[in-house]
């Protein structure tokens, strides 16, 4: 939170309705719950030929096919290229966008293309650093999926690279731009919660998609993939189709559940907080149903510590995935702070704030003789630690984005082609996407080697 917010500031703005806190309650009840819209408008533009963006995919596969789509719902944009190492990709490519688009397997053949403004980098973790760097020195913008980067030291490079070159560079994490995120840090920022003393994130899954068992073409062979390729720089390995199309299992190419699961939230918190980060992660896990092969957990708890800096106080944060979550499944995010708690999602934000029982109950005082604990209760009650004015300040509320919200994949897409244009800067730069894909990072690093790892937040290094 801001030096100088206060809780009573948050209070104020809420019951005076104003402009910041767009449409909180005009009167607080006890206990009040409400429903609010979120909004947003876009800039009404129109383009011609000459000035579309013109896009090229790197990568074909889910995310790849999840960004192109929403990347072709904004406006002045057309995709001319595809690139990926399965020919079967790249027939489907052509059945979703058009025979006209050029497909190759090497992606050198797309960076050495005049006609191509942007590339979206949507490949196996292991290719990110190179890929995105060859191509900001091609000239062309890039969107590179999360995590920037398999590696920590990767990050530096591409910051460097991206910085030498002066083209966009935006790292991809679908909620960092939606409604919800906005108006969590706004809230936040307003004082809404207090003073942050814990973030809880959890994702539990109970499928074979959600443990990344993705099936495998039938006409998946030697000849329809480029395997080799694929391997790149990993350690060379015999053919083999998981691999190969279920990557995310492995160290050689993925970065586990932390790179997949752990970016995300990272990049919202760290965007909600103004922050720069954690310094301390502890992790465990195992593996513990999906014996396939992998050698990433399917199970893992990692704790982190972030220090108290100008924007927030210091907080921990539990970080939680399970891939046999015999629950059934279900996720969720959660700030929790001295005076309530949002619980944050990419269309919507709830806000609960509670009031602290500050006298003591029967419980505490049952010891004491009914003349003491009659002297004990007349004592608080002098003190008025519970006035009416706390016990109005309680309820709950949540935003949510109008049915026809686009999403906040698209409003990512949106801002990097804003940026293109000059008119508007990139949410999640290489910076910001190191520090996003570094905290993540921190829970592999602190499993493997089965100890508590520190990290620098500022200079963005182990420690």
């Amino acid at each position: 939170m801001k030096k100088g917010t206060t809780r009573r500031s948050f209070l104020k703005k809420a019951t005076m309705g104003s402009a910041a806190l767009s449409s909180a309650p005009l009167v607080f009840a006890s206990p009040y719950e409400e429903k609010l819209l979120l909004n947003r408008t876009y800039a009404q533009q129109t383009h011609t030929i000459n000035d579309q963006i013109n896009l090229a995919l790197i990568g074909s596969g889910i995310i790849g096919i999840h960004d192109t789509t929403a990347a072709l719902k904004v406006t002045g944009v057309k995709l001319v290229a595809v690139c990926d190492l399965y020919d079967g990709r790249l027939d489907r490519a052509k059945e979703l966008w058009g025979d006209h688009l050029f497909t190759t397997r090497d992606y050198r053949e797309l960076l050495e293309r005049k006609d191509i403004d942007a590339v979206i980098v949507a490949t196996p973790d292991h290719w990110h650093k190179k890929i995105t760097i060859d191509a900001l020195k091609a000239g062309k913008a890039v969107y590179c999926e999360k995590p920037m980067v398999q590696n920590f030291t990767e990050g530096h490079d591409i910051i460097k690279a991206q910085k030498q070159t002066g083209k966009i560079c935006q790292v991809g994490s679908q909620a960092m731009s939606s409604l919800g995120n906005e108006k969590a840090k706004q809230l936040y920022e307003d004082g809404a919660i207090g003073e942050i003393v814990m973030l809880d994130m959890y994702n539990d899954r109970y499928s074979a998609d959600g443990a990344w068992q993705y099936a495998i073409p039938p006409d998946a062979n030697p000849d329809t993939i480029d395997f080799d390729a694929f391997l790149g720089n990993a350690p060379k390995v015999p053919y083999e189709l998981n691999r190969f199309f279920r990557w995310r299992n492995y160290k050689d190419y993925g970065t586990g559940v932390a790179g997949d699961l752990f970016v995300h939230a990272f990049s919202t918190l760290n965007y909600i907080l103004s922050s720069q980060g954690p310094n301390r992660a502890l992790a465990t896990g195992g593996l513990r149903y999906w014996n396939d092969g992998r050698d990433v957990p399917d199970v893992t708890i990692t704790l982190y510590d972030y220090p108290k800096t100008d924007t927030h106080a210091a907080f921990n944060a539990t970080f939680r995935v399970n891939f046999i979550a015999g629950s059934g499944g279900g996720g969720g995010f959660r700030l929790i702070g001295t005076e309530g708690a949002m619980e944050v999602g990419q269309n919507s934000v709830k806000l609960t704030r509670s009031k602290l029982g500050r006298t003591p109950s029967g419980y505490s005082i049952i010891a004491f003789t009914e003349a003491t604990q009659q002297k004990i209760m007349e004592g608080y009650a002098a003190k008025n630690l519970e006035s009416r004015a706390s016990k109005l300040e309680t309820g709950t509320t949540t935003w949510e984005a109008p049915k026809d919200y686009k999403g906040g994949r698209y409003d990512h897409f949106y801002n990097f082609f804003q940026g293109i244009r000059g008119k508007g800067s990139i949410v999640q730069d290489p910076t910001f996407g190191l520090r996003a894909a570094g905290a993540a990072l921190l829970a592999n690093e602190s499993y493997y080697k089965k100890k508590t790892v520190h990290w620098n937040p500022d200079t963005m290094k182990l420690l």
